[in-house]
């Protein structure tokens, strides 16, 4: 019998030969993939390092505040201001559900690209986690801080008739009678609310709260003698303390109120740990890249810090925050701190 390693060798069988053109073929298509996907790279680099730049499309501010609220008026004025810096527009969606928490919850679930923002006061960042069990959002986890565009004190006012003529002499009031003087608020957990729990601390006093849904109507009641005492923004009450329909006792900031430079401030008044300011700022959602922060921050403060922003303020007895965005951050948590205390001593509870 032949070996079959002394065959002869003949020619390759059909079989053989679909075997070498085969891997052949395979070896050249691996090789063209392979020169294919380099070439792809290559040209992708340039592709993506072309992409428009931000802002290539309109923007969405978010505020937590009804169309006419006080931050609505004022977001509306920097979201036309935003615009014209950054060339595009800047489109106002109001949500004041919730007490402005739906606003909160949709922008935290936004893509961080900074095209959606939100507008909000000091409730909806530093007040609120400490009112809600189920906030649905984190106030810091997930926003980037940008700036308050909107800082003012507040003032504690009697009626017009009324007996208190000085800070001192409603403090003797309600320590003389525990439990019997009222102040109004604008709504549980607001700030003008949360500021008077502060002063019921500083001061040791008991006096129990009448809150409102309607901001005008708190004060409307406070004229009428129907309540004792409250506080407000500056701005809304200035024009009632100047007609003599109402008497200011004391403001809240660390200096007097251009709008009422007769006025003393709490410290003055004998509580020097006494400060509580109001505000409302911008916010994106954490994760935005930072080079659109700074672009937002340095066109909201070039807005402000403009003579048509400086006056519009001033009207508003408000100035600007200015803060950049990490100073900013820190405030937050430095009065969530102080304000979670107050907060928790009081037992508030958003409804």
């Amino acid at each position: 019998m032949t070996d079959i390693a002394d065959r002869p060798a003949g020619p390759p069988t059909p079989f053989a030969l679909r075997r070498r053109w085969s891997r052949a073929r395979w070896l050249a298509l691996v090789r063209g993939g392979a020169a294919a996907l380099v070439a792809w790279a290559v040209a992708a680099g340039p592709a993506r390092a072309q992409e428009p730049a931000w802002p290539s499309r309109p923007i969405t501010l978010v505020v937590a505040d009804g169309p006419g609220g006080v931050l609505d008026v004022r977001t509306r004025w920097l979201a036309e201001r935003l615009a014209r810096e950054l060339g595009q527009p800047v489109i106002v969606d109001n949500r004041p559900a919730a007490g402005g928490r739906t606003a909160l919850q949709s922008v935290a679930r936004s893509a961080p690209d900074g095209y959606t923002l939100v507008a909000t006061n000091m409730a909806g960042l530093v007040f609120a986690q400490f009112m809600i069990d189920k906030l649905g959002y984190d106030p810091i986890k997930d926003f980037t801080p940008i700036t308050r565009h909107g800082v003012g004190s507040f003032v504690l006012v009697v009626d017009a008739d009324s007996p208190y003529r000085t800070l001192a002499e409603l403090v003797a009031a309600a320590k003389a009678q525990p439990g019997t003087l009222n102040f109004s608020t604008p709504g549980i957990g607001t700030p003008p609310h949360v500021a008077l729990e502060f002063f019921k601390r500083s001061a040791a006093i008991d006096v129990f709260s009448v809150h409102y849904r309607s901001g005008p109507q708190f004060i409307t009641d406070l004229i009428g003698g129907q309540v004792g005492f409250s506080m407000s923004g500056v701005a809304g009450v200035v024009g009632h303390v100047r007609a003599g329909r109402l008497r200011a006792l004391a403001v809240t900031g660390r200096e007097r109120s251009p709008q009422l430079p007769e006025v003393p401030t709490v410290a003055e008044s004998g509580y020097p740990q006494y400060v509580a300011y109001g505000w409302t700022a911008i916010a994106a959602p954490a994760g935005t890249p930072r080079p659109v922060i700074d672009r937002i921050y340095a066109a909201a403060l070039k807005a402000m810090s403009s003579p048509e922003g400086r006056k519009l303020l001033a009207a508003l007895s408000l100035e600007p925050g200015k803060e950049p965005p990490d100073a900013f951050a820190a405030l937050i948590r430095a009065e969530a701190a102080q304000w979670g205390a107050v907060i928790k001593a009081a037992n508030i509870k958003a409804e």
